[in-house]
């Protein structure tokens, strides 16, 4: 306790991680009261009693990530969804295209990629504003006609504008990335309601009492650590770098390594895994009377619906591994910068020995981000209540885990650059982003 006082007293000390801090803090309090504001005309008692209608299983994944915004009917619903969405597809874009791909690597093309990109979420704002206003705004909430409907549509663009505006100021003048801080915070904002109805639910009549809670939140634990471990876990390859000598000075001679992630995917497998899922769930809805094998499907907590969604998440895993990581690429600026594997011929053999690696790497990774994706399922199982079995995997649990690791290592940092003790006694704390490249000796 004592050092953790020390520690925090060193962290409100450095000046600029103070301001950095109560920045970031102050613009996701603007996001958190942004999210509580109702869309203008919408009658917030009548959608109170009602609810959200129209999603059942969809709605509650998305409501996830927007912090209960998006059942709420509030000017943030749509939240940075569209962003990432747009993100998304520019990122892909990079690969189909090579003209893109040649952008992404040049100053200029990457800032004309980001203006792309706002160009594409005003799009899909425009298209997504209508779609949820109708699919899940109560008809009896909401007023009619066509002036509201368009001021609707241009308020929660302008809002989803507005919050993307916000993340990149976080992530200029703030602590972290500002997009995953914005994603995390709506995240975080469940857990205390779900935590709750579960404490209320396990101490009820039947309920299981204190022990079984206890089990839980043991258990919550554990898989928490497992999440650090594969979003931390990395296989370094030793490079060696050969010497040369340029007038007087010598050069190279030293050993580095490289730090293949056992997860170098992230959380991009379940968030493509999941948004294919869904699709039987959106079909179930399109019919009066589905079929039975439909129904089945699209039942989030059924063998089917969780069969599918392990087998996506880890062909994702391994199909974004393989366009993230390019060992041919790894190899080619070994070479040029006199760099090798100990043992290993440079060029081809280089490359084929770092594939072999990832590939062996990869699929330990891909299965336990595979079984991380149905956890919530299992919870369920168990008698978990749905809010908090959530956050016992899937989406939200690697999120968060992932965004405050990287925003520790980030106050750590700063600590160390001032001399000051880390966060940790021993080792140091690794994010996403830490190792993802090798910095070269020259």
């Amino acid at each position: 306790m004592k050092n953790l006082i020390e520690t925090i007293k060193n962290i409100w000390r450095i000046e600029e991680l103070r301001n950095r801090i109560l920045i970031t803090l102050g613009l996701l309090l603007v996001y958190r009261i942004g999210s509580f504001i109702v869309l203008p005309g919408v009658d917030s008692a009548r959608l109170a009693a009602t609810g959200a209608t129209g999603g059942g299983g969809i709605v509650e994944i998305l409501s996830i990530f927007t912090g209960g915004a998006f059942t709420r009917a509030s000017i943030f619903a749509l939240g940075i969804m569209p962003y990432i969405s747009a993100s998304i597809i520019m990122q892909l874009a990079g690969i189909a295209v090579p003209t893109v791909q040649k952008m992404q690597r040049e100053e200029s093309g990457r800032r004309k990629i980001n203006q792309w990109t706002r160009y594409l979420t005003i799009l899909i704002c425009v298209f997504q504003a209508p779609s949820y206003i109708y699919a899940t705004i109560d008809e009896a909430a909401r007023p009619d006609g066509q002036f509201w409907l368009a001021t609707s549509i241009v308020i929660l663009t302008s809002s989803t504008l507005f919050v993307m505006w916000l993340g990149e100021r976080i992530t200029e003048r703030g602590l972290g990335n500002g997009i995953s801080l914005i994603i995390m915070i709506g995240i975080l904002a469940q857990l205390p309601q779900a935590f709750a109805q579960e404490v209320v639910g396990r101490m009820g009549p039947g309920g299981g009492g204190l022990v079984l809670l206890l089990v839980e939140v043991v258990l919550w634990v554990l898989i928490i650590a497992g999440c650090i471990l594969l979003v931390q876990g990395t296989r370094r390859i030793p490079v060696q770098f050969a010497k040369r000598v340029q007038g007087n000075k010598q050069y190279g001679g030293v050993r580095n390594y490289i730090p293949l992630k056992v997860n170098a995917a992230g959380v991009m497998p379940i968030i493509f895994a999941q948004a294919i899922v869904l699709v039987p769930m959106y079909m179930a809805q399109a019919f009066e009377n589905p079929p039975q094998w439909l129904v089945s499907i699209a039942n989030s907590q059924g063998f089917f619906y969780n069969f599918t969604l392990f087998l996506m998440v880890v062909l994702f895993t391994y199909f974004y591994t393989a366009i993230t990581v390019n060992p041919n690429q790894l190899a080619d600026d070994m070479k040029r910068n006199g760099g090798f594997i100990p043992g290993v011929k440079p060029g081809k053999s280089t490359a084929g020995h770092i594939d072999e690696l990832l590939s062996r790497i990869t699929l330990p990774g891909a299965i336990f981000l595979g079984l991380v994706a149905i956890l919530p399922a299992f919870a369920g199982m168990l008698g978990i209540k749905q809010g908090f079995a959530q956050f016992f995997g899937g989406t939200s649990l690697l999120i968060m885990v992932g965004v405050l690791l990287d925003t520790l290592q980030q106050i750590e940092s700063h600590l160390l650059m001032r001399h000051y003790d880390g966060l940790m006694k021993s080792g140091r704390i690794k994010g996403r982003s830490s190792g993802a490249a090798y910095g070269m000796a020259g």
